[in-house]
């Protein structure tokens, strides 16, 4: 028994402990508590820094964080809940849709926080029980970042391919279709969770005693106006993304003359010359306040991901690569006889980790390392949308909050929450369909 495996791999797991129960950038610093005890207490030299991720992250925060000043996520936000009211009756299939395609089109899962309500409100005033698309189009806006062009998960897929010659576009022919299948296919089974509002005993509890008022159209607090520059910045933004996705279709998009012979952009390079040009154009155009940018809700959380993925990242390359033999010669045989059961592994690393990119980043390298293709690794990113198993993530703790039928909760034994089924759904039908289409794909 290799004991200093086992004492390394100790620091590793206490400090993910210490970082999950502190919360936000802790997680990355108590990474890098765990990274000083394992150089300096094991002599283990430490791995590369996550540079190209860190840079993509970074970049795309900016011009996100530049179209929140302007007001554009605002703007979104308010084409989002058009799309919705619109449709109430199938609320329950249009809601997760609309923040599947919100959270590809913006990177990040936080623009579901301003639809929550908005959603509750539909679902009951049409005597739907709102727990049904709430739970599923907070899981939505989970599997979206898993395939979004610009999410801190997928420029981790995009940095650690490209020497395999695989990119943005093998990572979108694979992810998308699966996703939205099986966002799709648990909204379809979310249709038959729960008791019906008039036979949920909690709901009537609530309903008799004031505490939530009865089904009738609420009227919505009048909404601020926009600012001037909003709905350019989000369509300078948008634009953006699709010209990320186009120059990874197309390499000679990207491909400059150079001084000898031409040379091509690596995507990492791209997105982020993409991303910091379309923040100085918004800032540009719509004359936001450029002070502002580093102070929006949007950075603060970008930056607390970059520490999180630096912190975190750094740590897992450094324990896999002191202990590679011994890991990856555990690991190769069930690798090789059934490749799919790495998927396993990056689901509950995901619950420790709490990050869609830190666990990408930590285990995918492994995953290749094992010999896996990486069109089977594609098909099995989004198994990294774990940590909805464990309640205590923004957006479902928000969710919770905002459902005030009750409906939406966290039951007696904690993992038998609203978010279990649709979650556990999702991801299952995710990875299934995309090992099928990665497995088509590498023939």
């Amino acid at each position: 028994m290799d004991w200093r495996l086992i004492l390394e791999f100790l620091v590793l797991a206490g400090a993910l402990a210490m970082g999950a129960r502190m919360g936000g950038v802790g997680l990355g610093l108590w990474g890098a508590v765990g990274l000083l005890v394992l150089v300096v207490g094991f002599d283990v030299a430490p791995a590369n820094i996550p540079g190209e991720v860190l840079l993509i992250v970074l970049t795309v925060i900016m011009a996100a964080s530049a179209m929140e000043v302007a007001g554009g996520i605002d703007f979104l936000v308010r084409v989002a809940e058009r799309i919705i009211r619109k449709n109430p009756k199938q609320i329950t299939i249009i809601a997760p849709l609309v923040t599947y395609g919100f959270t590809f089109a913006a990177g990040t899962g936080h623009i579901v926080y301003p639809l929550l309500p908005v959603i509750y409100e539909v679902a009951h005033e049409n005597g739907i029980r709102p727990e049904r698309p709430m739970a599923i189009a907070t899981i939505a806006s989970q599997q979206a970042i898993t395939a979004s062009p610009v999410s801190a998960a997928t420029a981790a897929m995009i940095g650690l391919l490209a020497p395999h010659h695989i990119g943005l576009v093998q990572i979108l022919i694979i992810c998308v279709p699966s996703t939205l299948i099986a966002v799709f296919i648990a909204s379809l089974v979310q249709l038959r969770v729960g008791k019906e509002l008039k036979d949920d005993p909690e709901y009537q509890k609530r309903l008799a005693s004031g505490e939530v008022e009865s089904q009738r159209a609420a009227k919505s607090e009048a909404s601020a106006p926009l600012k001037k520059g909003a709905m350019a910045s989000a369509l300078i933004f948008l634009a953006g993304v699709a010209l990320v996705v186009v120059s990874g279709i197309f390499p000679e998009l990207r491909t400059v003359p150079g001084v000898e012979k031409p040379v091509v952009l690596s995507m990492p390079f791209a997105i982020a010359i993409v991303m910091l040009a379309v923040a100085a154009l918004i800032l540009t155009v719509t004359r936001a306040p450029v002070a502002d940018v580093p102070k929006c809700k949007t950075c603060q959380s970008g930056i607390t991901a970059i520490v999180g993925i630096l912190g975190l990242a750094w740590l897992g390359d450094t324990f896999i690569n002191a202990n590679r033999e011994a890991i990856i010669g555990g690991l190769s045989a069930m690798a090789s006889a059934a490749p799919w059961t790495f998927a396993f592994g990056l689901f509950f690393a995901s619950v420790l980790l709490y990050s869609q990119a830190a666990t990408t980043r930590a285990l995918m390298p492994l995953g290749l390392s094992l010999g896996i293709w990486p069109g089977l690794l594609i098909g099995m990113f989004p198994a990294v949308n774990g940590y909805f198993l464990i309640p205590n993530y923004g957006t479902i703790i928000a969710a919770i909050n905002f459902d005030r039928s009750g409906t939406t909760r966290i039951g007696k034994y904690v993992i038998n929450h609203s978010f279990l089924i649709p979650g556990l759904v999702s991801t299952t039908v995710a990875v299934v369909v995309g090992l099928l289409i990665g497995s088509v794909i590498g023939k």
